[in-house]
């Protein structure tokens, strides 16, 4: 039996229901993993006696032929997803100390079908972010590092603590959110799997809002297959969340074999876009013709307000931002200035001192953007740009069943390069923000490594609702790349 660290989700399901392994056993080779990995600060917080004592359930229930789907198998969760009792700080210090008395519907979900949980993973502020620099608990290290070099890398943002947990064999799977690319972009430079699905597929309720129309949570995991078995049980119609959608949640795991013979795969044109790196446009190349050899057809669609993506994101994000986070005032809960003289000081000095430069960077654009002046010459028209970008999708798809893309810009970038940047952080999100504008369901699968080893990964984008297909191309990618590299464990020497 191999490493217990190094299963899949699928690989250690069934590894626990054959009793090969108990859960007890398998958590603590993840907890001693994540003690072995702080150098990586992929974790906030840390829950080893709440994982002993899940597992301990689980073992008892496998005893009794009791199991449920996941069973006894360790995940890690963002630290957005509010968990009962455990402290949920979205990365921010104005939240540093808050302990929610509830539980989001998603953690609900998978503790109800067996899961664990090893901790709450490292975020950027709010999920403000594509680095993972934003967090007030120190930046996420990237398990990858370029060949011959010791540099640490980014692990791309906002979901940069899961995608390294991930990627470092620190637990199964992970939860992610993705406003604007937040689960693709990080795994794609971390060399996992993402999973963006139709907004209104997960629940919202109790994930610490960011941009309410964009936000939407998903699974980070080794496997296109792990991502079909995580998907299925994290989401749900919840009549706490007015946005989740009354459809049934197809056993994703049970098509994903289908492959994609006789699928029209669609080539956006607007995506090639100037100064990408040589090697972004060879794996997307590389990709259409993996496709096409598996009986895809490949065709040209155009989606042609696809350059307008990224201002209408950050005029629309930023908005929906600015009007969410007035709710940390330093009155009900959160940080709370000390020695102030009224009401106004109180509302200022605890917001200046618990927020982050990025996050009151965006709340100054959202204010700015909703003011009386400003309203219709950019919320407005952001609006309408994203009703076109949609509109496109939609014709995009009249002549295609799956588009296939780049998932980021560029491979893992190093620790600062970018950060007194903020626009070139920004064009980290270009191949995936359409996506959220849109509400549709995306993925990206490690595909290839640049010339100094880094991973780079491709984006599968679907059909609203329509994860089965987008997850079985995600697989015919997979299948074709045989992607198997693993980073280094530098961090444990």
């Amino acid at each position: 039996m191999s490493e217990p660290t190094e299963f899949t989700l699928a690989e250690a399901r069934d590894a626990v229901r054959a009793k090969k392994i108990s859960s007890a056993d398998l958590t603590k080779a993840f907890l001693s993993a994540v003690e072995s990995a702080r150098a990586l600060n992929a974790f906030v917080t840390e829950t080893p006696e709440r994982a002993l004592d899940m597992a301990k359930e689980s073992d008892a229930r496998i005893a009794r032929d009791e199991a449920r789907p996941l069973e006894g198998l360790p995940l890690a969760i963002k630290d957005l997803f509010c968990t009962k009792g455990v402290r949920t700080t979205a990365g921010s210090h104005i939240l540093g100390n808050f302990v929610p008395p509830y539980e989001s519907t998603v953690t609900q979900n998978l503790w109800d079908a067996g899961a664990v949980m090893l901790g709450k993973t490292n975020m950027d502020e709010f999920a403000m972010g594509s680095s993972n620099e934003t967090s007030h608990f120190k930046p996420v290290i990237n398990p990858w590092r370029a060949r011959n070099s010791n540099q640490n890398l980014v692990p791309g943002g906002s979901s940069g603590g899961s995608a390294a947990a991930v990627s470092g064999s620190l637990c199964l799977a992970a939860t992610g959110t993705d406003t604007g690319g937040s689960i693709r972009q990080p795994a794609a430079v971390a060399g996992i799997v993402g999973m963006k699905p139709t907004y209104g597929r997960c629940s919202r309720w109790g994930i610490v809002a960011f941009a309410s129309s964009l936000d939407q949570a998903g699974p980070m995991t080794r496997t296109v297959r792990d991502a079909a078995i995580l998907l299925r049980h994290m989401a749900s119609v919840d009549e706490k969340d007015s946005t989740s959608v009354d459809l049934p949640v197809p056993d994703y795991e049970a098509t994903l074999g289908s492959g994609v013979k006789g699928l029209r795969i669609g080539i956006p044109t607007e995506y090639r876009i100037d100064g990408a790196p040589p090697e972004i446009d060879a794996l997307w190349a590389k990709g259409a013709e993996w496709l096409k050899a598996q009986g895809a057809e490949i065709i040209e669609v155009s989606l042609p307000h696809t350059k307008y993506a990224l201002p209408a994101y950050y005029i629309v994000a930023p908005a929906e931002a600015s009007s969410n986070l007035a709710r940390y005032d330093g009155v009900r809960y959160g940080h709370r200035a000390a020695g102030t003289q009224d009401l106004t000081e109180l509302y200022e000095k605890s917001r200046a001192e618990g927020f982050g430069p990025e996050v009151r960077r965006r709340i100054l654009i959202g204010t700015y953007v909703l003011s009386a002046g400003y309203y219709d010459a950019y919320y407005l028209r952001a609006q309408k740009i994203r009703t076109l970008i949609k509109r496109d999708f939609e014709q995009a798809f009249e002549a295609c069943d799956v588009l296939l893309t780049p998932a980021t810009p560029g491979p893992a970038f190093a620790l600062g390069e970018k950060s007194n940047n903020p626009i070139s952080m920004y064009l980290n999100d270009v191949f995936t923000v359409t996506v959220n504008l849109a509400g549709l369901p995306a993925i990206s699968v490690p595909a290839g490594l640049t010339a100094n080893g880094l991973p780079l990964g491709l984006q599968i984008i679907g059909k609203a609702f329509d994860e089965a297909t987008v997850l079985r191309a995600g697989r015919s990618i997979e299948v074709a790349a045989n992607f198997s590299a693993k980073p280094q464990k530098w961090w444990t020497a």
